[in-house]
């Protein structure tokens, strides 16, 4: 494993591909082994309080966000297309319901930045937390589509809006 941090600036990906169609791991926790990961395929990156940040959305019962909750950081990992079965595992097995996730879903998580990411990715995004805010059925102003269609069981997202402090990128 060896990454090589770059800027931001020079990042060309089509976000709507990596995260919608090819998904991420949102990764936290202080070490190797107090983390979790999970598969994600709603997220965003932008510019906000003039600082370029990621979006990332997770449900109550989905065990990687207390580890998200509890830190200051975590980290988005981009994988290529060969990691697609563990992509799904991650986004189907959960970390409190196995021995070890990572080892079933053959990924090898590494510590960097006071985080946890993934050694497998082809990119990393290294986030810290600016602003948390759960989703609430009242503020859906599409006349319940929304609402209707994607929560039926009412487990509303809380929404991660985190300062991209660095992005790496895997060399070699």
């Amino acid at each position: 494993m060896k990454f090589q941090e770059t800027d931001i600036a020079a990042l060309t990906f089509n976000p709507f591909e990596k995260i919608g169609s090819q998904w991420m791991l949102i990764t936290a926790g202080s070490s190797r082994e107090d983390c979790n990961t999970m598969t994600a395929s709603w997220g965003g990156v932008g510019i906000m309080w003039g600082k370029p940040v990621a979006t990332a959305y997770i449900r109550p019962q989905r065990y990687t966000k207390g580890f998200v909750d509890k830190e200051e950081y975590f980290t988005l990992s981009f994988l290529p297309e060969t990691y697609r079965k563990a992509l799904n595992i991650c986004g189907s097995v959960s970390g409190r319901d196995v021995e070890d996730k990572w080892k079933e879903a053959g990924l090898t998580p590494f510590e960097t930045d006071g985080t946890t990411a993934v050694e497998e990715a082809e990119e990393i995004f290294v986030c810290r937390k600016l602003y948390t805010q759960e989703m609430k059925p009242e503020c859906f102003t599409d006349g319940g589509g929304c609402d209707g269609k994607w929560y039926p069981d009412k487990d509303y997202h809380t929404m991660y809006m985190a300062e991209i402090v660095k992005v790496l990128r895997k060399v070699g």
